[in-house]
């Protein structure tokens, strides 16, 4: 397995991980906050695909990633998080469905590059915690992780069972 290989593999495995965390959720369930102030799983879902898409495009001109609905960053910026209530978010079947096509898109970005595109220096503010291309791939699927252990915490004020 090369880097390339690893990397496209943890890109899959958190997006399957993701897609596990909500296949018992409803969407009133993506809306519950752990405590109050806490972000709730919609939001954090919208901030997941706002961000992969962002950092990709503005390091990787010319990938390609789908439309998203008008106002969806708005939608998903820092000012709707403590929002309450929550109100104007996806279903979890519109969330799903654009994460996964940004993921994909993701993928297709790694695929166009080679090894050596991999140790190139990223751009922006994001430069000082992923300095490379090869580093900001890898953050994609750290970033879901993260926010998947956020999930697993209104999973279990929700009743769920625990996954692992």
């Amino acid at each position: 397995m090369n880097v390339k290989d690893a990397m496209k593999h943890s890109l899959k495995s958190t997006q399957n991980m993701l897609e596990m965390y909500l296949s018992d959720l409803s969407d009133a369930d993506l809306l519950v906050r752990p405590v109050p102030g806490a972000n709730h799983i919609a939001w954090q879902l919208g901030h997941l695909i706002n961000s992969e898409r962002m950092l990709t495009t503005s390091n990787i001109p010319g990938s390609a990633y789908p439309e998203l609905p008008a106002g969806w960053g708005d939608q998903h910026s820092k000012n709707t998080a403590s929002m309450d209530p929550p109100k104007g978010f996806a279903t979890k079947a519109q969330y799903l469905s654009l994460f996964n096509k940004t993921r994909e898109a993701t993928l297709a970005a790694l695929g166009k590059l080679s090894d050596t595109d991999l140790d190139k220096p990223t751009t922006g503010q994001i430069a000082k915690h992923v300095p490379t291309l090869g580093a900001l791939f890898l953050m994609h699927s750290t970033h879901v992780m993260m926010h998947a252990g956020q999930f697993t915490v209104v999973r279990r004020k929700l009743g769920k069972p625990v996954l692992f």
